[in-house]
């Protein structure tokens, strides 16, 4: 594998396919939801507790269980005033707030909590029209046919059924913020400190005065003290004017920054089987240095990686010590220690496959992890040489040098056996690797490989020594389902042959960016570029399993499985060079369903370097996503239009997460 997956999700088997991911545990997800896919929309299915898809509902009986007069009411909303003609948006809106739309068929006891759900409705629907700006919105809510006001003193008197209800609404114009002030109080304005005022906290004159942007103006002033030393900072008084004359919203915020601080002593709570020096030391918070609430999401975030704790907790205390230090409490919950899985993987030209895992996540109390994996792939193969499997162990030491260093060693095999080659190697490496920011991290380490390969070429043994190095920069959202920010990878590995005397240097280097461009997730544009080369004296000096292949799920779509490259007797023989585009529009129709479009184009090359002597392939398809609690199922179906021999007239896709 030319590249560390930072998603444990994924294989780790470093023999297998560069290009080929299969998910671990929940890879099961795709298998069982399959089996379920035939049943109608009408019912429900829950995994693990998550409610996957189908309408959740509850039987009437459950519904009214243990409610006296359960009482039945419609509810109709009306738009008016000069937003009258064009209504449909603010109802759905404001419909989306309303327990009365919401919860109508959970029937209240009586007139009674009929008229306290619309007393509640009331105030939701005024502080959502607030929270868009319409500060002079009116709401009017009538019940039985008489004002809600009235309606509440004689709940007695309402004796139709169902209840009748009105919602009417007039907007109103929205209000822009006028004049803004942030004043500072507290020893932050005696440090020399350069405060954020009201505009660059977003309340700027003649903008639409959302009470969101109020919200996010205070917490982005609190945030901006708590980065600098003041743990204690808080909004101690908030103005809000509304001037109906002008339309405007005067705001005036009192932010009180309390004492600066220092990081002091930190103890941990909450271990059992980890040793808390460890979490304290991994934790890496600096004594004496400056309070920084940055430095506290950073440690939470290392914590995290471990995947020893199901809950970690910074408490820090309500007053400073002595020394002007803030003690604090990391507190944890550990999780159990040994964990297995099994997953399932499904391609239309590249068959069944199923993988496991087992894995002991604590082994001498810092976190030590010991991890074995296996896999078989292509059931569906005609006889039983086809079948590919790997295999491997892995033991992983974080902190190995300070507490951002980790130790890592595995021995692997893997027979791979694709329609272009037959491989079987074997693999040991050892690594170290250090995260250098939340964003980026690095390993370099040592290779051996042995392979023993039959391919267009003839029978051939390699057997090779090599420093393998890589970088990842990762801002994404999401691993499985990103929506915003990048990923760019590099990797390099001088490597000399025993076997062969030649020596070799693998290189290969991919960035991919995400741009929502309707909403934080509705519509978002994917895209990637990738790049690789091979030095080495000829084709035939490199291994196949390490040249480049282009075709199949984690390349081109549509075409068949390693199966785009250049031909030797119209065998693709792999090549040392290849570039590789993906572009992709995801598009989110419900909250859990999502249409794909998607274009793959892409080429392999016998050169070093890439020359362009062979026609970019190109794939294009659709697909659907479903949105689960682990994240997206994939089904694509991929058309090559260029097709070659043994490609299909078209490919299926399925499985877990984006396709990248």
């Amino acid at each position: 594998m030319l590249y560390k997956h930072k998603n444990r999700r994924e294989r780790i088997a470093s023999g297998w396919p560069w290009n080929v991911k299969i998910p671990r545990a929940v890879a099961l997800l795709v298998c069982l939801c399959l089996s379920f896919s035939t049943f109608s929309q009408a019912y429900a299915f829950e995994l693990f507790g998550y409610h996957l898809w189908g309408e959740k509902t509850e039987s009437d009986e459950d519904s009214l269980a243990g409610v006296p007069d359960p009482t039945p009411y419609t509810v109709e909303f009306r738009v008016v005033g000069e937003h009258a003609d064009q209504p449909s948006e603010l109802e759905e809106e404001l419909q989306s707030v309303s327990l009365l739309v919401q919860d109508v068929k959970k029937l209240p006891s009586g007139a009674s909590g009929v008229l306290a759900r619309a007393t509640q409705d009331f105030e939701r629907l005024i502080g959502k029209l607030y929270e868009d700006g319409y500060y002079g919105a009116l709401v009017q809510i009538t019940v039985a046919g008489s004002p809600l006001n009235q309606a509440i003193l004689h709940p007695e008197k309402i004796t139709e059924r169902p209840i009748p209800i009105l919602v009417e609404i007039n907007r109103g114009v929205q209000f822009h913020f006028g004049n803004a002030d942030v004043n500072y109080k507290g020893s932050a304005t005696e440090n020399g400190l350069d405060l954020p005022n009201a505009q660059s906290l977003g309340l700027v004159e003649g903008m639409p005065a959302l009470s969101a942007r109020v919200l996010e103006a205070e917490k982005l002033a609190i945030k901006f003290l708590k980065d600098e030393g003041y743990p204690f900072a808080k909004v101690g008084n908030r103005q809000l004017l509304a001037n109906h004359a002008s339309q405007t919203l005067k705001v005036k915020l009192d932010v009180v920054s309390g004492p600066y601080a220092r990081f002091g002593p930190v103890s941990v709570s909450g271990t059992v089987k980890m040793d808390p020096e460890f979490v304290r030391s991994y934790a890496n918070l600096p004594r004496g240095a400056q309070w920084d609430a940055k430095v506290i999401s950073h440690a939470q975030s290392r914590l995290r990686d471990l995947e020893v704790f199901s809950s970690i907790r910074f408490e820090p205390d309500d007053q400073l010590d002595a020394n002007g230090e803030l003690p604090l409490t990391i507190v944890v919950a550990e999780r159990p220690r040994k964990v297995f899985g099994i997953g399932a993987n499904y391609s239309s030209n590249e068959g069944v496959g199923f993988d496991g895992y087992w894995r002991h996540r604590n082994l001498f109390g810092k976190a030590e992890r010991l991890s074995v994996t296996g896999a078989v792939g292509q059931l569906l193969a005609v006889n039983n040489e086809q079948i590919e499997y790997a295999a491997r162990v892995t033991f992983e030491k974080p902190g190995a040098i300070g507490p951002l260093t980790a130790f890592s060693t595995s021995v692997a095999a893997v027979q791979e056996n694709p329609d272009n080659y037959r491989s079987t190697s074997f693999t040991y490496d050892a690594y170290l690797s250090r995260d250098f920011t939340e964003a980026l991290s690095g390993r370099i380490g040592a290779e051996v490989y042995f392979a023993n390969e039959r391919d267009v070429f003839g029978q051939n043994d390699y057997f090779l020594l090599g420093i393998p190095a890589d970088l990842t920069y990762d801002t994404r959202n999401d691993a499985l389902n990103p929506t915003n920010g990048i990923e760019a990878k590099l990797f390099f590995e001088p490597a000399y042959d025993v076997l062969g005397d030649t020596e070799n240097l693998y290189s290969q280097g991919s960035i991919a960016s995400y741009l929502p461009i309707v909403g934080t997730d509705r519509v978002v544009l994917a895209g990637r570029v990738s790049a690789g080369a091979i030095i080495a004296p000829s084709v035939q000096d490199v291994p196949a399993a390490r040249r480049f292949f282009l075709g199949g799920g984690g390349s081109i779509r549509g075409y068949a499985y390693k199966n785009v490259g250049p031909r030797l007797d119209d065998e693709v023989t792999g090549g040392r060079s290849f570039m590789l585009f993906n572009g992709e529009v995801r598009t989110r129709i419900t909250e859990n369903i999502g249409l794909v479009g998607f274009v793959d184009a892409g080429a392999a090359y016998l050169t070093q370097f890439p020359n362009f002597d062979e026609p970019f392939s190109v794939g294009v398809g659709g697909g659907v996503r479903y949105f689960t609690p682990v994240g997206p199922l994939r089904l694509d179906v991929g058309v090559p239009l260029e097709p070659e021999r043994n490609d299909p007239p078209f490919a299926v896709y399925i499985g877990l997460s984006q396709s990248f």
